[in-house]
């Protein structure tokens, strides 16, 4: 009896350390338990400081990326208006260097177009100095600029050659618009090429009438008309005679040209005075005057074909003189 309750004191003791074991454990757990929130806490705290901390960096960086950002574009018109400006210096430069160089070449260029003449001189035939041996001025006093402007209807008769179109073209128009402000007030205009083509098909056999619109319209389309041209006006005149003559009406022809590369300047001269008749009392059914641009003395080869130049002043001189009016000769080009 004595040997039985020693062992079962023994096994009550082991029963006891072990429980006691056990409850120590479970106090650490609890322990744990209870402080692990307080931390987790404690860590998004610091979380969210710090991630307003960032947003405050990113605000501030951004703030100076605007800045810098106006900087550079202020920069760079800045940097544009002096490239404008560099560019307007060196355009001036360009020019000023130009006027030197032209007044520099005045004399050699004088020289050229004297010998030029001279060349053209010698190179007259024998018709165009029988031609001119009887050419008078004419002694009207009702002129602008030495050109009549008693007329009431005009029509222009236009070289459109490549010559004239390629070299001549600006000064051409130039020129209409200054003969059309000869005549502030017309009843009619009408404008041909030396060939006789319209240049206003809706108005073929008809009167363009005259109004400041009409005017601009015809400056406009006469910028870029670029019809088929054999460089010799007799067909215009044939047909702006023929189709718009009337007893009633006053009418001036004026022809543009550079070249005449016809046959025979007699045979033109006849022609017109049968279309352009003399009445009663010696004055032509209508007046033609004639412009003459010098394109081939400034930029062809003088000696080939200048020649078709001086052969259109000596028939437009003649043509203008049998016919009461006028013919201008241009110097230049520009």
């Amino acid at each position: 009896m004595r040997q039985r309750r020693e062992i079962e004191g023994m096994s009550l003791s082991f029963l006891d350390t072990i429980a006691c074991g056990f409850g120590a454990i479970i106090l650490l757990l609890v322990i744990t338990k209870v402080f692990e929130p307080v931390v987790l806490e404690e860590s998004a705290t610091h979380l969210e400081g710090l991630v307003a901390q960032l947003r405050e960096e990113l605000f501030d960086i951004r703030g100076e990326v605007t800045t810098l950002n106006r900087e550079l574009i202020s920069k760079e018109e800045q940097l544009s208006d002096e490239k404008e400006r560099l560019a307007r210096l060196q355009g001036e430069l360009s020019r000023i260097r130009g006027r030197f160089a032209a007044s520099s070449d005045e004399s050699a260029i004088n020289n050229t177009l004297r010998d030029q003449l001279a060349s053209a001189r010698q190179s007259m035939t024998e018709e165009m100095r029988r031609l001119l041996s009887d050419y008078r001025r004419p002694v009207e006093d009702t002129t602008v600029g030495g050109i009549p402007v008693d007329s009431e209807y005009v029509i222009f008769i236009i070289d459109t050659s490549g010559s004239m179109y390629n070299y001549a073209w600006d000064l051409a128009v130039e020129k209409v618009s200054e003969v059309l402000e000869v005549y502030p007030s017309v009843k009619g205009i009408q404008v041909l090429n030396d060939m006789g083509n319209y240049m206003f098909s809706q108005y073929t056999g008809k009167w363009i009438p005259d109004s400041p619109a009409r005017r601009k319209a015809i400056v406009d389309r006469l910028k870029d008309w670029n019809a088929f041209s054999n460089s010799s006006p007799v067909e215009g005149i044939q047909r702006a005679i023929s189709t718009y003559y009337s007893p009633d009406k006053k009418i001036s022809i004026y022809v543009f040209g550079d070249e005449f590369t016809g046959r025979s300047i007699q045979d033109v001269v006849d022609t017109v005075d049968k279309i352009n008749r003399a009445g009663p009392g010696g004055e032509r059914l209508v007046r033609i005057h004639g412009i003459g641009f010098p394109v081939l003395f400034k930029v062809g080869n003088f000696n080939r074909v200048g020649i078709t130049g001086v052969r259109f002043a000596t028939l437009m001189r003649i043509l203008c003189e049998r016919n009461g009016g006028t013919f201008v000769g241009l110097q230049d080009i520009r």
